[in-house]
């Protein structure tokens, strides 16, 4: 039992050891409020799945108090924005906009749906013209009469 009680302990013990220290809230709760909202805007670089608010990777958080150090330092949303875009490149962006470069990102996934639309639509046609019903020979009739009365005597 005292074996347990000390591996528990030390199980707490280690866990808060290896605690990372959260990212330090601006004292002011309006650019608090700025960076939060900025955070939410931009795309974690580890994660890509996730907003850098909702990311816990040790780049978020960096660029978390990067974000509130300009922020204090008086800069705007939008200087912070394209300060990190010429960093990291669009891809920061969470809603990247739409440009040259962007354009295959945004409309690509259409534009293969109109192609698998219209490459289905093209084979049922082809199918549907390839078993176009032909008369059949009078062979194949007889053979087709054949077989309806022998089913027929079955019964």
């Amino acid at each position: 039992m005292r074996k347990l009680l000390v591996l528990l302990l030390g199980l707490v013990l280690a866990g808060s050891a290896l605690a990372k220290e959260a990212t330090p809230a601006v004292p002011d709760p309006a650019l608090e409020k700025r960076a939060v909202k900025l955070e939410e805007q931009l795309r974690c670089l580890v994660c890509q799945n996730q907003t850098i608010a909702d990311s816990h990777a040790e780049l978020a958080m960096d660029l978390k108090k990067e974000i509130r150090e300009k922020l204090k330092a008086g800069m705007s949303e939008d200087q912070i924005t394209q300060f990190l875009v010429a960093r990291y490149g669009d891809f920061v962006l969470y809603n990247p906009p739409v440009k040259a470069t962007t354009v295959p990102l945004w409309f690509g996934p259409f534009a293969l749906l109109f192609i698998a639309v219209a490459g289905l639509f093209y084979y049922l046609l082809r199918r549907r013209h390839a078993t176009a019903q032909q008369p059949l020979s009078e062979a194949e009739q007889a053979r087709v009469q054949a077989l309806l009365d022998a089913r027929e005597e079955r019964k």
